[in-house]
């Protein structure tokens, strides 16, 4: 994931407010090492961490339109990108970043394009004509993002806590699947699936409409220009993610410049059954399989910087992420920018064990869709330390979606 940070209409368009601005953007560096970039308009700022995964050669950014009137700073992956390149014949690309399709969508079409993004993503951009900006987060925040509001009035945009704490009066979580538009100076919900307002999903069930999305969702997201891999635990999401993956890893672009055999990881304590389960998997499909092992000492000596990076004290957030702190690491040393995981689906599909307790049907569903509206998921919290190794997870999430959406 890369990282980035804005700050908007600060009445203070000095050298020493620049500074800061840039002080505050290094703080997020951990998120994408390969290459900062900051934007400045009179009193307003955008700067980026980078994370190059598509076109790393020139994806730079922040990106802009053709004059560069319309100025954006994104974190994450437009999926179709390619096909929205198509929509916009009369407009002249910078780069080949997934992203660059934003500023000229937005030139085109206006707010609304928002709709139109089939991916992960949180944006800000600029349009220095009129000096309005609109802010985005994906349909059910898989990348963080977090607003606050400064003593002057500004208003502040930040991938992570650690980019606003010290400079704003109050900050909140952005709310997944909304926009924030400084015309009308308030958020709106821009991602409104029909299943939302169904007390019971009206889409009757069929085992081969999901099979059809989930695939579809893991072959798109093998859309990078870096060597990746696969989590694999040996658990049902993790399996199901890397065995598509593994039939479909040859087509990539990815494979013919790193290898057509695919990598997994697994970690954990001696003994684990993960680490049992994952084995099995990995024979089964063939990958390159590679296990990191812990002690309980190394996860307490690494909580410190757990809870640096995942901004919380919440015990079962720390629990769960140490783990994969660790393993983060080990995967970065390895050369690997990416991987691919399962997370998200005991969200959406009620795995964890206190959905088995639902009294009906109606809570059941209701449950599922509070853990995309209203508690924030935030796939991209097991990041961690290591940012500069990007998660495509919450892969699950797809097949709840698959039925009228774009974002499947």
């Amino acid at each position: 994931m890369c990282g980035i940070l804005a700050v908007l209409g600060c009445s203070d368009g000095s050298q020493a407010k620049r500074v800061r601005v840039l002080e505050l953007s290094r703080r997020l560096k951990h998120r994408g090492p390969d290459w900062s970039g900051l934007y400045q308009h009179e009193d307003c700022y955008l700067s980026h961490q980078r994370l190059a995964v598509i076109d790393p050669a020139s994806g730079d950014q922040p990106l802009y339109n053709e004059d560069k009137s319309v100025v954006v700073t994104v974190n994450g992956e437009i999926y179709n990108h390619e096909v929205l390149r198509q929509r916009l014949p009369n407009h002249k690309f910078r780069t080949g970043s997934d992203c660059d399709v934003i500023a000229h969508l937005y030139e085109e079409f206006g707010e609304d394009f928002v709709n139109m993004l089939d991916g992960m993503f949180s944006f800000v951009l600029l349009d220095t004509r009129d000096n309005s900006f609109i802010v985005a987060r994906d349909a059910i925040g898989i990348t963080s993002l977090y607003i606050g509001w400064g003593l002057d009035g500004s208003i502040w945009i930040s991938s992570e806590m650690k980019g606003l704490n010290d400079d704003c009066e109050h900050f909140e979580s952005f709310p997944p699947g909304h926009l924030y538009s400084s015309k009308e100076g308030e958020l709106r919900r821009w991602y409104n699936p029909p299943w939302f307002s169904e007390a019971i999903p009206s889409t009757p069930y069929d085992p081969l409409v999901l099979r059809q999305a989930f695939e579809k969702a893991v072959i798109k997201r093998l859309m990078t220009d870096v060597p990746f891999g696969v989590l694999l635990s040996g658990g049902l999401d993790s399996s199901l993610v890397a065995s598509i993956t593994a039939r479909h890893l040859a087509g990539t672009k990815a494979a013919k410049q790193w290898g057509a055999q695919l990598h997994s990881f697994c970690v954990g304590l001696e003994g684990s059954p993960d680490l049992k389960a994952g084995k099995e998997v990995a024979e089964y499909l063939g990958t390159v399989h590679h296990e990191f092992h812990f002690t309980v000492q190394d996860g307490i000596d690494a909580i410190e910087d757990v809870i640096y990076h995942i901004e919380t004290y919440d015990v079962t957030t720390i629990r769960a992420s140490t783990p994969m702190f660790l393993m983060s690491r080990k995967i970065k040393a390895l050369g690997v920018k990416m991987v691919i995981s399962g997370e998200g689906s005991d969200e959406i599909f009620g795995g964890y064990l206190y959905f088995h307790k639902a009294p009906n049907k109606e809570e059941f569903h209701r449950e599922t869709c509070q853990k995309v509206t209203v508690t924030d998921v935030q796939g991209g919290i097991i990041l961690l330390q290591n940012r500069d190794l990007k998660f495509n997870d919450k892969l699950m999430t797809c097949c709840k979606t698959a039925e009228g959406s774009p974002h499947v």
